[in-house]
């Protein structure tokens, strides 16, 4: 799949494409190597490189350095900095409070909105692994084209190869399906949080279901059209929020977030909404959320051993060094 270039190195996307990249985190999967202040996003885990700088070249061919935004708090944003020292600062989009993805997106989009209301936005988590780059680009132009002309809300969903417990997943239907050019859009009927063992088989062996990736694509102006009828509760902290990014005014911020309950944007959002519409991201995913996934990620020897670093093996099998 090719993809035509502007003159900045970045792909052309008909919309006006941002990415909002949420780079905070704890730090609290990958212990001892993992701590508060180097989560998980700060540590090249799958690559050579941090997670984050492998999540911003990925969407790089799309989206230049002066239309992302990366959230953090103020000391991750610090270390965002120093490994991307090329990045401008208005790319480093710092929270005044640690309040979970909702208030964080809020921001970001309300920043967004004020700059143009029709931008599409891209949320990425940046301590994801896509194995199939390319591919994923290319699915991320034909939901942003979607999400451009349609009053909806875009996920991607991962085809689900187990009965997973430990991920959320999104059911789908296959009436009212849309298309636009080669992908297709399900409308999704309900998201259902991390189930027993029993129930994500049964939601497997029912079909029309998938992971939950994390990952959403919708327009400004259509975010807030939903927050406003299915998020009364986060309403009036949007509101705030929209004042003080205009005003500049850390304080206001601040209270604006204070005001926001600490809640996800699939809880907050995405469950109660409208609207929403799922599009297969059948493109190598992974969340990387252990230290027993990097066996399906680092190059294993005969004995199903997988190591970083200079490594010897003696009478060895299935370990991870």
């Amino acid at each position: 799949m090719k993809e035509a270039r502007t003159r900045g190195g970045a792909a052309t996307c008909g919309p006006d494409l941002r990415a909002v990249i949420l780079a905070g985190g704890r730090g609290t999967r990958f212990w001892p190597l993992g701590r508060a202040g180097r989560p998980k996003q700060f540590l090249p885990i799958a690559g050579r490189k941090t997670m984050v700088e492998d999540t911003v070249g990925r969407v790089r061919p799309l989206v230049p350095a002066a239309r992302m935004l990366l959230v953090a708090d103020a000391g991750q944003t610090r270390t965002l900095r120093r490994i991307l020292p090329k990045f401008p600062r208005a790319s480093f989009l710092v929270e005044p409070l640690a309040r979970n993805t909702a208030p964080s997106l809020m921001l970001a989009t309300a920043k967004v909105w004020l700059e143009n209301p029709s931008a599409v936005i891209a949320v990425l988590p940046a301590d994801h692994l896509i194995r199939e780059p390319v591919k994923f680009r290319g699915k991320l132009r034909a939901a942003a084209a979607f999400a451009a002309r349609e009053p909806s809300l875009v996920t991607f969903g991962i085809p689900p190869t187990y009965p997973a417990t430990g991920y959320g997943y999104i059911q789908f239907s296959k009436d009212g399906i849309r298309r636009l050019g080669r992908e297709a859009f399900y409308p999704v009927r309900a998201f259902r949080e991390k189930p027993s063992l029993e129930a994500a088989e049964g939601l497997l062996a029912a079909g029309g279901c998938a992971w939950n990736s994390g990952i959403f694509v919708w327009r400004a102006d259509v975010f807030a059209e939903k927050l406003e009828a299915f998020a009364p509760d986060l309403w009036p902290a949007w509101g705030r929020m929209v004042d003080a990014l205009k005003r500049k005014d850390a304080g206001r911020l601040r209270k604006a977030f204070e005001l926001a309950p600490a809640i996800s944007i699939d809880y907050a959002l995405m469950e109660k909404a409208q609207g929403v519409f799922v599009c297969e991201g059948d493109f190598g995913w992974s969340d990387v959320g252990a230290w027993s996934s990097l066996f399906g990620i680092w190059k294993a020897d005969g004995k199903g051993n997988v190591a970083r670093g200079d490594c010897l093996t003696l009478a060895a099998t299935g370990c991870l060094v």
